[in-house]
């Protein structure tokens, strides 16, 4: 079965410690570097999901700046 376009399925193992290793071809596709911080959202119906760094900044950004007024 071929995925479509842009649509990839990983697995990750769960260590002792309970860390991951996000596979090289994943880490490649979305630029995760050593450092980079990530962010996990949970549900527990729907599980985890790990949005793109660019969702991080902006919610970071939203969440943070001030509003001007006017």
């Amino acid at each position: 079965m071929n995925a479509p376009d842009g649509k990839y399925a990983w697995t990750a193992t769960v260590g002792e410690k309970g860390q991951i290793v996000i596979p090289k071809q994943a880490r490649d596709i979305f630029g995760i570097k050593p450092g980079d911080t990530l962010l996990l959202l949970g549900d527990e119906d729907r599980g985890i999901a790990i949005p793109p760094k660019v969702a991080f900044s902006e919610l970071f950004h939203s969440a943070f700046s001030e509003k001007s007024e006017g």
